[in-house]
């Protein structure tokens, strides 16, 4: 019998294709969670899978970021009536695991920042901020326990909110992947 061709979607692994399913074997993946663990690896190289959400747990998620955290203490009125610190990742970075219709949306004022908290508990695990639309701020005291290495915490003057984003060399590209 000829060996067909691989169908739609399919990959012909040639020589590798035992070695791939000894993987998936020793590891008991799936196909699509082998992939995904590869993929995850090669596209978010230098990079941790952090985990994290609410106080509840009806808000789970995980981000792609660096061990090292670069942490914005803005002062803005609602980020320090939240005593909000975040760091700001791509969407392409971040997932909701869970809680998606357990989540509301606060706004005002510009309407462009979505201040996402969950309705149990309150907890604003990550939020749409304002100075990336295209991103999400986390917040790492949200985030589980063994994946942080360190937090450097810098300082922005949300008060005078278009000046300082306007002054800031790096922040608008952080949601950049």
């Amino acid at each position: 019998a000829q060996a067909r061709p691989p169908g739609p979607g399919a990959v012909d692994l040639g020589a590798q294709s035992g070695r791939w399913a000894a993987f998936q074997e020793r590891h008991r993946l799936s196909c699509e969670e082998a992939a995904r663990l590869l993929l995850d690896a090669y596209e978010y190289r230098g990079l941790v899978k952090h985990t994290g959400g609410c106080h509840c747990g009806a808000v789970r998620f995980e981000v792609w970021a660096s061990a090292d955290l670069h942490v914005f203490n803005c002062n803005c009125s609602i980020c320090t009536k939240k005593q909000n610190r975040h760091f700001i990742v791509p969407a392409s970075r971040f997932k909701l695991l869970k809680g998606a219709d357990n989540l509301t949306t606060y706004t005002f004022n510009t309407h462009r920042a979505q201040h996402t908290f969950c309705k149990t508990c309150g907890v604003q695990s990550f939020y749409t901020p304002r100075s990336n639309p295209d991103g999400y701020g986390i917040a790492p005291h949200c985030l589980d326990d063994g994946t942080v290495q360190t937090i450097i915490t810098e300082d922005i003057n949300g008060k005078e909110w278009e000046k300082a984003v306007r002054e800031h060399k790096t922040i608008r590209d952080m949601s950049k992947p």
